[in-house]
């Protein structure tokens, strides 16, 4: 019984040490450490919220780059988020993939087959990814340049300008976040 009550004892402690003091840890590191203290940034045009930056969107329009294809069900929605763990061999999974290569193909037809970008039709861990590779953002500058009426090296050069750099240049790839990357085209448009 001595046993049985010290081990009560130690789980209620780690408990208490793990769901509490942890978690505040983690919280008070963000705020100090983290980018906008550890808060979503939240992106407004106009006085009016139009997403979180840290959150990817479905943009559908021409005008609009795309994100990746989320995972999440339902669009992107933060409580279904996670992959779908169908692996490469799954018969559902490649039939999902060829029919968003087919609808990436018949919206960029200046593409071949082949040069479908693996990052556009397949959705990421979370299915909740904000952020392209520069490289998928170069591959829909024709159609959304097309669609605006600008030049194409005018918006590859709006893709430049938001290329993400990694941390300290070590940690993580160049990426462009798509919502942020869309607002900037709506403003450049506005010049127009």
């Amino acid at each position: 019984m001595k046993n049985v009550m010290k081990s009560i004892k130690i789980t209620l402690a780690l408990c208490l040490f793990l769901g509490v003091f942890y978690v505040l840890a983690l919280w008070a590191f963000a705020q100090v450490a983290g980018p906008n203290s550890g808060n979503a940034e939240v992106i407004t045009v106009n006085g009016r919220v139009v997403g979180a930056s840290q959150v990817g969107q479905l943009f559908t329009k021409e005008i609009y780059f795309w994100g990746r294809p989320s995972a999440a069900r339902n669009g992107y929605n933060a409580g279904r988020s996670g992959g779908s763990n169908k692996g490469a061999t799954n018969e559902a999974y490649l039939a999902e993939v060829e029919a968003r290569v087919d609808t990436f193909l018949v919206h960029h037809p200046y593409l071949k087959r082949k040069d479908v970008p693996a990052e556009m039709v397949t959705a990421s861990a979370s299915g909740l990814d904000p952020h392209l590779t520069p490289a998928c953002a170069y591959v829909q500058a024709k159609r959304v340049a097309d669609a605006r009426g600008m030049s194409e090296a005018e918006v590859k050069a709006l893709v430049d300008k938001w290329v993400e750099k990694p941390l300290l240049g070590l940690f993580g790839i160049e990426k462009v976040n798509v919502l942020k990357l869309n607002v900037a085209l709506d403003e450049a448009a506005g010049r127009h």
